[in-house]
């Protein structure tokens, strides 16, 4: 099979590149930018395009499939070539359908958690040596490649994005995904871009639930008032499972999670992540795995990377980075950091770096979700805002937005890099905590383990 990759340096896309390529596929691809760390893992397997830019020469008429990814525009020169020839032309998403439409498709949907559950289920499959073919938003322990495809595994174990397949295809990702099994974690307002109302956003959800298969599984949170809501409301005929945070305790910076064989020391904290080990356990039960051989393997989990992921630490002072951007991640994190360690200092600095967070009116969403750090950082960079061709954003809107009398906000990254460096790691005890979905404009997280 002839397999092209219109956009193949993308996080995602490079990574189905991989795995078509290691399933023996014949793959080539074209971008006008591929980054690391894309572009030397493409270099180590012979996948990575000569020169950048677009050639529609390279379109012809024996490539069996198309693969376009976000990156690329309706009018990329190598679309309109494959539109031209009648090639078959395939989402990210679509793709994986057509890969796995004979195996049992198990998808994990949600606002907030999504990666952290995929991660988790692959780990107690890792764990216990059951091989499913998977595709994850975050590079794992143990596993070579976010996406992996085979002929023979039986489940595919997909997390479910409900950002758009395509420049063409508008429909949400897990929306193609026709799950035998599905997971929803958590609804709260994302992507305000594409989704321009709550009610529109929560539609998607509900549209997810119906594209379950005929007496299929639905395994949902209901600790979100929202998702339980949506769930008991679905009339298809399909079978729901409930589940909710459960019992655990923090004893001297260890989390102890409470099973029928007694309280489980865990590697992961806070109790979004606790919710996030309810759901897992039970789409892994659903997939074979008894509770028993779960909790054994669940015990070793260290976290998706950047999702509270610890990057320094020592007698006194503690230093994480996370992925969490929107509103209700921010807060859960936040919360989860300094339940952990509550006799340290919490230091929790967000940068606004998203779409969503950068709009004036969506800013408001984010009131009271740094309310648990003892010291709350905000940064943006106003360059950002003018790349995403947004309205300005004004000093006086962030720190109305927060409710917060002193917060403290940088705009320039210098002078957050300065700050973060004059941190009294030496005389207090600190649990630094960074949120973002960037770099703070340039900062270099290997620094940040100098400092302690």
């Amino acid at each position: 099979m002839r397999t092209h990759f219109i956009a193949i340096g993308g996080s995602a896309m490079h990574n189905l590149a991989i795995a078509l390529h290691e399933k023996g596929y014949q793959v080539t691809g074209s971008d006008d930018a591929i980054f690391e760390p894309s572009k030397t893992r493409l270099e180590k397997r012979g996948l990575l395009p000569k020169e950048l830019g677009w050639f529609p020469e390279k379109i012809t008429s024996d490539i069996d499939s198309v693969i376009l990814g976000m990156h690329a525009k309706a009018d990329n020169p190598e679309l309109l070539k494959a539109q031209e020839l009648g090639l078959k032309i395939f989402s990210y998403p679509e793709f994986l359908y057509e890969q796995s439409k004979n195996k049992t498709r198990v998808v994990i949907g949600g606002s907030h958690g999504k990666t952290t559950i995929t991660s988790m289920i692959l780990h107690v499959m890792h764990y216990h040596g059951i091989n499913v073919d998977y595709m994850v938003g975050a590079q794992l322990e143990g596993f070579d490649t976010m996406v992996h495809l085979t002929e023979e595994n039986d489940f595919i174990v997909l997390e479910g994005d409900e950002y758009l397949s395509s420049p063409m295809d508008r429909r949400p990702k897990f929306h193609l995904y026709q799950p035998n099994i599905a997971l929803i974690s958590g609804i709260a307002w994302d992507h305000i871009n594409v989704f321009p109302t709550y009610e529109n956003y929560v539609e998607q959800f509900e549209i997810f639930i119906q594209k379950i298969t005929n007496g299929g599984i639905l395994v949902y949170n209901e600790d979100d008032s929202e998702v339980k809501r949506v769930a008991e409301a679905a009339t298809n005929p399909i079978r729901k499972i409930a589940y909710s945070t459960p019992s655990y305790s923090v004893e001297n910076g260890t989390t102890l999670l409470e099973t029928p064989e007694g309280d489980m020391p865990i590697e992961v904290f806070g109790a979004h992540n606790l919710n996030n080990l309810a759901g897992a356990k039970w789409i892994c039960q659903n997939m074979g795995v008894d509770e028993a051989d779960f909790y054994e393997a669940i015990a070793s989990f260290k976290g998706a990377s950047k999702r509270l992921e610890k990057i320094a630490e020592n007698k006194n002072n503690v230093a994480y980075k996370d992925f969490a951007h929107s509103p209700s991640k921010v807060a859960a994190t936040t919360k989860a950091v300094k339940e952990q360690y509550p006799d340290r200092k919490l230091i929790a600095c967000l940068e606004l770096h998203t779409y969503s967070s950068l709009n004036a009116e969506f800013l408001k969403e984010y009131e009271g979700s740094l309310d648990a750090a003892d010291v709350a950082v905000v940064f943006y960079s106003p360059d950002a805002v003018k790349i995403k061709q947004l309205e300005e954003v004004t000093y006086e809107q962030i720190a109305k937005s927060f409710n917060r009398e002193d917060l403290i906000i940088y705009t320039n990254p210098a002078a957050f890099k300065e700050y973060l460096f004059h941190l009294k790691f030496d005389t207090e005890k600190i649990a630094l905590l960074l949120m973002s979905s960037g770099n703070y404009g340039g900062l270099n997280f290997d620094e940040v383990k100098t400092l302690l």
